[in-house]
């Protein structure tokens, strides 16, 4: 297989690192994925409505651009690997406190607090794994990479449906799952050498400056900003309250959700892999506006499918779209950015679209319970306006596949 002959020519030390940088962002995305599950769990245990609780996914989104600035700062100036460790460990207890969360109130400032912690994460090792490995496999790593995070939905999906219809748990037993990432460190620290971009930089005595780095690059900044808010109202729009539209508006039970949610995280892997590597030859612009525009055949079949097996169908597609589009990200936002600052500026970038796009579940949550619970025409609308704005802004930006690192970006 091309993929597998691929990562083949990759060192044991550049696996190792891919393989590190792919599990931190599956662990991160299965430890935000877990509350998605459980919202309307949690709403009756603290005898809220169920978007009070999505107000959490605000918080956490909206904390995760000052995650992503400092622990991106201190891993320009610390070094990639000691810093990501760092962060797997806080956003893991965070994650583990969330289970002992006495009120709502308290579980929302957990949820802000694993956000900023969660926002270090992606850029850090984005950054580790794109400076690790030669610039002709970085479409194809960008994909695996970005896979890891429906990876981690999946597990979130295969978790949910053990504590509730194997075991019989409540919703508290899925945040003491989440602290399994904690393990991750172990790895980290015995299989990962630190990048040898940034290890060059040390060795030449060239201090990161963040100022002198992003000079004349306010324009890039901002656009790549708007770029990422576009990709993050695309994913978590079709993905947060999947799960709620699934139990609420078609009264599926514990087995159904798992299933059909392990079916869209299949074809966001496949979407992520497949996009990733074919951006490395048709370039990162045209990639991602293909696959936003094939998401648009697929909403139908998504929302309105009818019976399981189309639905399942519809779910499948639109997440090959959706994770298709992402996993050009990494390699992209990579690329883009100034050796200086690179394990800040792509995910303080992400972050910032992040924040941007923070408001997509509680929104979708308030206009579909001002349409009489109708999660299916709020999501399908909304799909349809992202797809097309991401389109567009991908196929304006810069085209900048294969840039050399240890050089700027042109333009």
């Amino acid at each position: 297989m091309p993929f597998l002959a691929s990562l083949r020519e990759l060192n044991s030390q550049q696996r190792h690192t891919v393989l590190a940088s792919f599990l931190g962002w599956t662990l991160d995305a299965f430890d935000f994925f877990l509350l998605v599950f459980v919202m309307s769990n949690i709403a009756g245990d603290f005898h809220v409505k169920t978007p009070e609780v999505a107000f959490s996914i605000l918080l956490t989104l909206g904390a995760r651009p000052l995650g992503a600035l400092l622990f991106g700062r201190l891993a320009d100036r610390f070094g990639r690997k000691p810093v990501l460790m760092i962060d797997v460990l806080c956003f893991a207890a965070l994650e583990l406190a969330c289970a002992f969360a006495p009120s709502l109130g308290v579980l929302l400032v957990l949820r802000f607090l694993f956000g900023v912690a969660m926002g270090g994460e992606w850029g850090i090792g984005a950054s580790l794994a794109m400076e690790s490995i030669p610039s002709k496999s970085r479409g194809l790593v960008s994909g695996l990479l970005q896979s890891g995070y429906p990876f981690g939905y999946f597990l979130a999906a295969i978790t949910y449906w053990l504590v509730f219809s194997v075991f019989g748990l409540n919703w508290r037993a899925m945040f003491v799952a989440g602290a399994l990432p904690s393990l991750l460190v172990l790895y980290l620290r015995s299989k990962v050498p630190e990048s040898p971009v940034w290890q060059a930089a040390q060795a030449r005595s060239e201090p990161s400056s963040a100022r002198k780095a992003m000079r004349g690059q306010g324009r890039r900044l901002v656009y790549m900003m708007l770029l990422m808010a576009a990709f993050n109202m695309f994913s978590h729009g079709s993905q947060d309250m999947y799960p709620t539209f699934l139990k609420s508006q078609l009264h599926f039970g514990p087995g159904e959700v798992t299933v059909l949610t392990m079916l869209l995280n299949v074809g966001a892997i496949i979407g992520g892999l497949s996009f990733g590597a074919w951006s490395e030859r048709v370039g990162r612009r045209r990639a991602i506006t293909v696959a936003a525009l094939l998401a648009l055949p697929c909403i139908p079949l998504w929302m309105y499918g009818g019976s399981l097996v189309l639905l399942a169908i519809g779910a499948f597609l639109i997440q090959v779209m959706v994770q298709g589009a992402w996993g050009v990200v990494p390699s992209y936002l990579n690329e883009l950015s100034p050796d200086a600052v690179r394990g800040t500026l792509p995910g303080f970038a992400y972050q910032l679209g992040n924040l941007l796009a923070a408001s997509t579940a509680y929104v979708q949550a308030r206009l579909a319970e001002a349409h009489g619970g109708n999660y299916a025409s709020v999501m399908s609308v909304w799909m349809v306006a992202v797809a097309l704005l991401l389109a567009l802004l991908a196929w304006r930006g810069p085209e900048v596949r294969g840039v050399r690192f240890g050089q700027p970006p042109e333009g």
